[in-house]
């Protein structure tokens, strides 16, 4: 009896683990954006061009999801070269010292359908804090190109730069210290 019930316990854990699906972002259908308020008069709008995002969950609907993201730091773009150069220095994100920020979910809890709030450390210019993201999940449809399944997202929330040491030279009312995210990403399964 004993050994059909290790049995049973090993098939439950083994079709459990299989369950498990990576999904990977297509980069060519997502984007990593943020704004920050400059002189408290204007939104100025910059996106990080490389960033890499996989996503664990075991649930159709993602209420499991782990979510794990490394972002280049010098892929900054803000469409003006000089802004962009003086955002990766040492006055900002000093992306010599500090070339990635990574994002690790620690928890995510469903709000309403479709719709969650993810926890997790964000690391950034070497300080890791807890921050919390609304995460929106926008379905799973098929790609009628090559049949398969993608899925879509929509993270958006605010950090304060304060928070990670970013910019320190440049107090509010010159740069706000509250910075948007809003990062849109289709995903495949890997």
């Amino acid at each position: 009896m004993k050994k059909i019930i290790l049995f049973l316990a090993l098939v439950l854990l083994n079709s459990s683990m299989f369950a498990q699906t990576t999904w990977k972002v297509d980069p060519n259908h997502s984007k990593l954006a943020f704004s920050t308020i400059h002189l408290g008069i204007s939104e100025v709008d910059g996106l990080f061009k490389k960033f890499d995002v996989s996503i664990e969950s075991n649930k159709e609907d993602f209420s499991d999801a782990v979510i794990d993201l490394t972002v280049d730091i010098a892929s900054i773009d803000t469409e003006i070269e000089k802004r962009d150069n003086h955002l990766r220095s040492e006055d900002f994100f000093d992306a010599i010292n500090y070339p990635k920020m990574t994002f690790k979910s620690t928890s995510i809890q469903e709000v309403e359908k479709n719709k969650y709030k993810l926890n997790g450390d964000l690391t950034l210019h070497g300080i890791t804090k807890p921050v919390t993201m609304d995460l929106w999940y926008r379905g799973t449809v098929e790609n009628p190109k090559d049949k398969s399944k993608i899925s879509g997202f929509q993270l958006t929330g605010s950090i304060n730069r304060s928070d990670f040491n970013i910019g320190s030279k440049f107090p509010e009312p010159l740069l706000s210290d509250a910075v948007k995210i809003k990062a849109d990403g289709e995903f495949k399964i890997q």
